[in-house]
């Protein structure tokens, strides 16, 4: 076993470190208010995520695959890996697709729905949105089917109260910095009930989120995100961490479920990837600060990952 300290320390919120770094991506929402009987069918949407929020009555909401369940005011339910699912006023009741229900568009981030009949009503925000990173990707594959909170404390409900009335304003009124303001506070909406996942499941202690509170990997995984552009090898993060080249290796790959050499050059490809959509810059600069000695090695890996050249993002 190596002696060196660790220059990387495991934080004391690593997970919490990583959720802060993430951001949400083409948000939209849709706010409800239905009454009578009445079945929407969402469709099957790839690489997305839909949460549905009851803030008013109950309603059932059935993905492909699970039992049907009731969802009480006050219930947020997340459908992580965009499959298709029913929410309505009864199980039973055939339904009609989303899009075929009359739903109204009030701006490019805010839609309303209304369907009225005799009986009690339900009220409703629905998101949908992505992660649009290699580390959100990794923390969305290993959640479950469908993940609900439905026992806040109080005070958790008077928060997510006033956040989604500010929700449905600014989305309605869409003011100059509107549209980052929804972005942020979809952030939070979608990071508390994975954190309430976290705290309840002991799935959280596997894969990714458990290699981050990992002793030692953790300590691999923060260097590897905060300077990718240092010359990483197992033997370099071996040592950061204090174990044997081969030890480390192993532990990596049954924690990460990755080569070290595999996460280090995703990690890196999906940091370009996210710079250049932001703005154009010359490929040596960003090669040399992803840890690439020339242009050429770096367009060839990006390519292998991303599966198009940089220049055509």
């Amino acid at each position: 076993m190596h002696s060196t300290q660790p220059q990387f320390p495991v934080a004391n919120d690593p997970l919490g470190e990583m959720l802060h770094q993430l951001r949400l991506d083409g948000s939209l929402y849709c706010r409800s208010e239905l009454s009578g009987n009445w079945s929407l069918a969402m469709p099957v949407l790839p690489d997305k995520m839909m949460f549905h929020i009851i803030t008013a009555g109950q309603c059932w909401l059935q993905v492909d695959g699970e039992p049907a369940r009731l969802l009480n005011t006050g219930t947020l339910a997340l459908i992580p890996h965009g499959q298709g699912h029913t929410i309505s006023s009864d199980p039973v009741l055939p339904s009609i697709p989303l899009f075929e229900a009359g739903v109204q568009k009030i701006s490019e981030r805010y839609e309303t729905l209304e369907i009225t009949g005799p009986g009690d009503k339900t009220e409703l925000t629905c998101g949908l949105m992505c992660f649009d990173q290699f580390a959100g990707k990794q923390l969305i594959q290993q959640l479950p089917t469908l993940l609900l909170v439905d026992q806040l404390e109080e005070s958790s409900e008077r928060w997510l109260s006033s956040t989604l009335e500010f929700i449905t304003h600014e989305a309605r009124y869409l003011k100059p910095g509107g549209e980052t303001i929804i972005t942020h506070l979809a952030d939070i909406l979608v990071i508390q009930m994975i954190r309430h996942w976290m705290e309840q499941s002991s799935e959280a202690s596997k894969g990714w989120i458990g290699a981050l509170r990992d002793k030692h990997i953790g300590i691999a995984l923060r260097a590897i995100h905060h300077q990718p552009q240092n010359n990483w090898t197992v033997n370099s993060l071996a040592q950061e961490c204090g174990m044997s080249r081969s030890g480390f290796s192993a532990h990596f790959k049954q924690q990460v479920g990755s080569s070290v050499k595999n996460y280090l050059t995703q990690w890196r490809m999906n940091l370009a990837y996210q710079r250049l959509k932001q703005k154009s810059e010359p490929l040596i600069i960003l090669a040399e600060e992803l840890g690439y000695n020339s242009e050429a090695a770096f367009s060839r890996a990006f390519k292998r990952v991303m599966g198009v050249s940089p220049s055509g993002i």
